[in-house]
């Protein structure tokens, strides 16, 4: 199993360039089941939870391959609309099939998605949207059974509807929008994530001929009609504001003078006020964000909630950044309730830590000592890897598997801005 072997004490100087988002490219690949038309999606990040969905499409019958930069998508030979456990169990995200599936062909059998390191994401808010479609819906042998009802010529089509979610859900969103895409009638999603990937995710839709206004909003409105095409020109994925945020974070820590090319920063507000907060000097551009660093950060205290606040997937990195700050920081996590387990780990680096609950008390200190440490899920492998640049002597990071499902080539883009870190196949 590969690990990382990373020297610290080295500053960050030059240009990184940010991949598409991984949480906007799994949503669109899943949107172009849709259409029976090819699909063209560019800025596409080469993750293994792409190529994960990439073999869920190609089961489900469509052709799915890499080409040009980006990945064509032909949904015209789907003959399945059946996801097995065996391709949905390493993925959450394979639940974004269940919306499209539904829509298009008037049923669909999602297998339940497996559990998840960081704690619990019930679909249950999926499915009382689907339901308010007009859906009928059993889940049983850990299977999500759905099919749409009968429209009066004898189709299976949804409905539109009111929906009002019982929490901000991203993904639940995301399935919802499609399946309303190609429902009959009109469907108002209350209380929708606003996060960018899902603003992205409509304007793709748009762009296939899909009605929809307000996303970006608590509220939603789908006009659904009858079917939806290819965009004209291929749609390009979202720059990732997480792997945007861990390369500042990164610098913040490490200290340097980096461009982070393609970030934006409407996308970041809640991350660069914290940043800034540290001692970190930022420089918005058009094509990206500049930051500096030197000396140790100042510690910032923040707390996680749905966008445009501070990110839950920013919150290892920042602690990371906080482990070797000048002074002591509170940390509290509001969306997952298992998303500390990155601590034991930054411990061993001789960080000092506090946890109560969904809170986390952070004091710096001057220097952490290079460890073996393992990672546990994918951002806590990123706070790892920040946390080891500027840890005194070697720092090992195992399981980094989890980091390959949200980052292309971290190590390689790393490396490129004067980091020591190598990736160690097996062993």
């Amino acid at each position: 199993m590969d690990h990382l072997l990373i020297r610290g004490g080295r500053p960050l100087h030059g240009t990184v360039r940010v991949s598409g988002a991984k949480n906007a490219a799994l949503p669109e690949l899943c949107a172009a089941l849709l259409t029976a038309e090819p699909v063209h999606l560019a800025n596409v990040p080469h993750l293994q939870d792409v190529r994960t969905t990439l073999k869920l499409l190609r089961h489900l019958g469509a052709e799915a391959e890499w080409e040009n930069e980006g990945v064509r998508i032909d949904a015209g030979p789907v003959a399945s609309t059946e996801a097995p456990y065996e391709l949905v169990k390493t993925m959450r995200a394979s639940i974004l099939v269940l919306g499209p599936l539904l829509a298009r062909f008037g049923t669909a059998t999602v297998s339940l998605p497996g559990g998840c390191a960081i704690g619990s994401r019930p679909v249950d808010q999926h499915i009382k949207g689907m339901q308010a479609m007009g859906a009928h819906i059993t889940v049983e042998h850990g299977n999500i059974r759905a099919e749409a009802p009968l429209n009066a010529h004898g189709q299976r089509r949804l409905h539109g509807a009111r929906i009002t979610t019982d929490m901000v859900t991203v993904t639940g969103t995301e399935n919802l929008l499609m399946a309303a895409a190609l429902a009959e009638g009109v469907t108002v999603l209350e209380n929708a994530a606003r996060e960018p990937e899902v603003t992205d995710l409509a304007e793709l839709l748009i762009a296939m001929g899909a009605q929809i206004e307000g996303h970006g909003s608590h509220r939603i409105t789908v006009h659904g009609v009858e079917r939806l095409h290819a965009p004209a020109t291929p749609h390009r994925v979202v720059a990732d504001r997480i792997e945007a945020g861990t390369f500042l974070c990164a610098v913040a820590a490490a200290g340097g003078d980096v461009m982070v090319a393609g970030a934006r920063a409407e996308h970041l507000d809640a991350l660069l006020d914290k940043l800034r907060e540290a001692g970190a000097t930022l420089g918005v551009q058009s094509a990206g964000i500049r930051i500096q660093a030197s000396g140790r950060p100042r510690a910032v205290s923040f707390r996680t909630s749905e966008f445009p606040a501070f990110p839950t997937d920013m919150q290892a990195q920042l602690m990371a950044v906080n482990c070797i700050a000048e002074g002591t920081a509170t940390v509290s996590e509001t969306i997952f309730e298992n998303r500390f387990m990155h601590v034991n780990e930054l411990l061993r680096l001789g960080a000092h830590i506090e946890t109560d609950g969904h809170t986390a008390v952070v004091t710096g200190v001057p220097q952490l000592s290079g460890a073996t440490v393992m990672a546990t899920d994918l951002r806590a492998s990123a706070s790892l890897v920040i946390a080891g640049l500027v840890a005194e002597g070697a720092t090992r990071v195992d399981r980094i598997y989890h980091l390959d499902r949200g980052y292309d080539g971290m190590e390689v883009k790393l490396r490129a801005l004067g980091a020591d870190i190598e990736r160690v196949a097996g062993g």
